[in-house]
């Protein structure tokens, strides 16, 4: 395997299943022809291969109505912003539901009334005179150059990959798509019907359809969130009411009757750092909101999916130790720790997203040798009987033709006497002999995870001679409220020592060569490896700084998130926050270190990268930069194809040179 592979790497987003069991999902791939993602639709049926449903080029987020016969999806050309299309599931051509004359950004998040008649979506609303939209007067659109300036009136005014934010905040839209008596209505306009300030999370309608519930920031520059509604019916765009007052933050609602479910955590202030995000019901009506599961052993996966009611249980994904499994937990529950949460889709695997039509679950899935294929799963009615489970696809067959490497556990023990877990991924063995060179790869958040699902970074490493150590040190997430929480106020103390800790149990291998590491990772990943290359240079001969938190005091200032991220894991103090900066240390920094960065990353801004580069060159060190154009914090995740497969060539470039295989 080796970066031009990338392509290999397809898997399905969120599937859409039919209350007859037919699955509708989109497939994407890298295009390193077009330098872009190319998505199409499938239509997936327990009996017979996947059949293409749609032609593309980048379509995706498909969403079912209630009864399963019509489909609405993004629909993309080979370039701009996504909109919405509408298709009967029993095929025929797709209709455009909105346009660049209505969203000039495009629409997302789109959500079915109960009766199926109309939608709920998220699109920007775009100030006149930007983004290439006409001035207040009807003046020609400028470019973006000659904008007016901006007024900024609070700290939360951009945002990673999406930009400055004032002038577009997205809003809720409704659309009806049918008449009363099932007739489509191809002249009806969008209408908003909020009038927010702040970001807003995915519309949910109440089970009699009279109002659109969704999360709202519970102040401006709030950490804290809210659930907030608006009339359907309203004439004209507002603020919604507050629903659910929250000690904490909250993400995807389901309603069901009187209840809303959703996945949040409870915590006092800026502390939100490491916090278990838990399933939580709440009543319409007023009063307070319920922690249905343990708040200790249990990490509701948000990004899978919003909760479902199925029967009397509740439906989530559920974070531990490097898998995520949809459980069901008891509507009646309160506080039920992990063991009592029975397993629908489980095992050594990572559940990415899933819907639910009845009692039937549709799952994108990934696992060692997956990155992504669609699985369906019939909810037992019984606690303790088993769900029957049947694979629909299998997209990642070329990729395992191509070679992909063994990944497997590994465990070690910090000098605290704490124990550590983590993955490893070796060469493969009728190629590299070993002992191998060893890459000590360190994740991001640092609230998140190394998982047991394909990851293209260690298997493009691995290929290529080198053993991957994965760890997930104390801060990672699916262990546990104390192990998420431990490390603030302590970066760069017991998280390092935990990394270490799993290298040396790897160094313990004979397949492994201890005279020959290298050090790795981005954002957190890279704060630890700029940190690790100062405090431990002498156990590594190079390393790979990307898209790191070099500087909290500035990053305080210049991240999109910086100006409560600081304060909640570091600290407020400007000694304690220098003292935790890699920057600090650079005087001692002893290995050569190449520094990647993206030139629009405003997550960990580039002049982390740059004050680092100058440092390290001011002292006559050995170090390079690399900066990519147009690209922000997720380059590695969903950059430009070309840019990735560019990124990894550099990387093993890198390595090459320092660390050469053999």
């Amino acid at each position: 395997m080796k970066p031009s592979d990338l392509p290999l790497f397809r898997s399905y987003g969120r599937p859409a299943v039919a209350p007859d069991g037919t699955v509708f999902a989109a497939l994407s791939t890298p295009d390193l022809a077009g330098d872009r993602y190319g998505g199409v639709l499938h239509r997936l049926e327990p009996a017979g291969p996947p059949r293409e449903f749609t032609h593309g080029p980048r379509d995706s987020a498909p969403v079912l109505s209630p009864d399963g016969t019509v489909l609405v999806f993004l629909r993309a050309g080979e370039s701009g912003p996504a909109q919405l299309s509408l298709m009967r599931t029993g095929g025929g051509e797709p209709r455009q539901l909105t346009d660049a004359s209505v969203h000039p950004l495009g629409a997302s998040a789109v959500t079915f009334s109960p009766d199926g008649r109309s939608i709920a979506y998220l699109a920007p609303v775009v100030e006149p005179g930007r983004y290439g939209s006409p001035g207040a007067e009807g003046a020609d659109q400028l470019d973006p150059e000659a904008e007016a300036p901006r007024r900024i009136t609070r700290m939360s005014y951009r945002g990673d990959g999406k930009g400055f934010l004032l002038g577009k905040p997205e809003q809720i839209f409704l659309l009806d798509l049918f008449d009363e008596a099932g007739a489509e209505l191809p002249d009806a306009a969008p209408r908003p019907v909020t009038a927010e300030p702040g970001p807003l999370g995915r519309p949910a309608f109440t089970a009699d359809g009279r109002e659109v519930l969704y999360v709202r920031r519970a102040a401006v520059d709030s950490v804290h969130g809210e659930i907030a509604a608006v009339p359907s019916d309203a004439d004209e765009p507002g603020i919604g009411r507050t629903v659910v007052h929250i000690a904490g933050d909250a993400a995807e609602l389901t309603v069901h009757g009187k209840t809303v479910y959703y996945i949040g955590s409870a915590f006092a202030g800026n502390d939100f750092a490491g916090q278990t995000d838990g399933l939580w019901a709440a009543p319409l009506a007023g009063g307070s909101a319920r922690r249905l599961t343990d708040v200790q052993t249990v990490q509701v996966d948000a990004m899978a999916g919003a909760p479902v009611l199925v029967a009397d249980k509740v439906v989530v994904a559920v974070a531990g130790r490097g898998s995520v499994s949809l459980r069901a937990v008891p509507v009646q529950a309160h506080d039920a720790p992990l063991d009592d949460l029975p397993v629908i889709i489980g095992g050594r695997r990572v559940v990415k997203a899933f819907t639910v039509a009845g009692s039937l679950i549709a799952a994108t899935v990934a696992g060692p040798g997956s990155a992504g294929d669609i699985v369906t799963a019939v909810v037992a009615a019984a606690p303790d009987a088993d769900s029957s489970e049947t694979v629909l696809t299998d997209v990642s067959a070329p990729l395992r033709a191509a070679g992909l490497c063994t990944a497997e556990e590994i465990t070690g023990t910090a000098p605290d006497g704490y124990p550590v877990h983590g993955f490893m991924v070796l060469p493969p063995p009728d190629r590299f002999a070993g002992p191998h060179p060893v890459l000590l790869a360190v994740h991001g958040g640092p609230h998140s995870a190394y998982t047991w699902a394909v990851f293209d970074e260690a298997q493009m490493y691995a290929a290529q001679g080198y053993a991957v150590v994965l760890p997930n040190p104390r801060g990672s997430a699916g262990y546990g409220l104390e192990h998420g929480r431990c490390i603030v106020g302590q970066l760069g103390t017991i998280d390092a020592d935990d990394v270490l800790a799993l290298l040396d149990a790897a160094l313990r291998r004979e397949d492994c060569d201890a005279g020959r590491v290298g050090v790795m990772g981005g954002s957190y990943g890279g704060f630890m490896t700029s940190w690790l290359a100062s405090h431990a240079a002498d156990r590594f001969v190079a390393g790979i700084s990307e898209r790191a938190v070099n500087a909290w005091d500035s990053f305080t200032g210049a991240s999109d998130i910086g100006y409560f991220f600081a304060d909640g894991y570091v600290g407020s103090d400007r000694d304690e926050q220098w003292a935790r900066s890699p920057l600090a240390h650079a005087d001692q920094i002893g290995i050569p270190l190449l520094i990647i960065h993206s030139e629009q990353d405003w997550r960990c801004p580039l002049e982390q990268a740059q004050r680092l580069f100058v440092a390290l060159k001011q002292r006559g060190h050995e170090t390079e930069m690399l900066v990519f154009p147009g690209e922000g914090h997720e380059l590695s995740r969903s950059g430009r194809p070309r840019h990735r497969q560019q990124r990894f060539e550099a990387i093993l470039d890198w390595w090459s040179r320092y660390l050469p295989v053999g």
